[in-house]
């Protein structure tokens, strides 16, 4: 109980120059998965508030005010699950950070007490702007493709502080599925899934940002 405190204390301070979800990804490649994969540690301030703004419209809209849980959603999950767990996500951004930093991919519930557990504790350690700045530099947006900054010089051959409303909008639609969905050129789904997410951006506004 004690060693994970430990692990989002140092969380708190230092950048994470290895995290759970990229290890699994080397040791067990998936297909599709390069030799080498490409990464660049930026810090929120260099990151466009468009690209902020977009993974919470797209991932979690709740994100400024919640504990780091959706507890209506789990609740969901769990009465849609048998007992090996559940295939669905129902996961926060903080949920999605903690199971990429600390954990690896698996479907029971004791990994998901685990991530809940990191979550909360991630919650009252960090802020959330330490949460939204990890998230966006582990997540993975494509095969091998770690971190917004990677993304948008991959797609867009532009820096992370430069994407525009649409650019980011299309890189948080590849999320769900990021070996499936590319962010550009954009597929029928890209389209219409970043033309939604402009649109939760613009009823949100960019005063979400501030509530961080």
């Amino acid at each position: 109980m004690l060693f994970p405190i430990a692990l989002v204390v140092i969380g708190k301070f230092v950048d994470p120059p290895i995290w759970g979800w990229k290890i699994h990804r080397t040791l067990f490649p998936p297909s599709g998965y390069p030799s080498q994969s490409t990464h660049q540690w930026v810090e929120l301030s260099a990151i466009s508030k468009n690209a902020q703004l977009a993974v919470i419209a797209s991932e979690d809209q709740m994100f400024p005010s919640h504990i780091g849980i959706d507890l209506n959603a789990i609740l969901m999950v769990v009465k849609q699950s048998g007992a090996e767990g559940s295939n669905r996500g129902a996961s926060t951004i903080t949920q999605q950070t903690a199971k990429n930093v600390y954990l690896f991919p698996a479907h029971s519930f004791i990994r998901k007490g685990v991530e809940l557990y990191f979550s909360v504790l991630m919650e009252l350690i960090w802020d959330k702007r330490r949460i939204l700045e990890v998230y966006l530099n582990v997540i993975e947006f494509g095969p091998g493709l770690y971190g917004i900054e990677a993304a948008s010089q991959n797609y867009f051959a532009v820096p992370a502080s430069r994407l525009s409303a649409q650019q980011a909008a299309q890189l948080a639609a590849v999320l769900p599925n990021p070996y499936k969905i590319k962010a550009n050129p954009m597929s029928q789904y890209v389209y219409k899934r970043s033309h939604w997410i402009t649109k939760q951006m613009r009823q949100l506004g960019m005063g979400t940002l501030n509530q961080l």
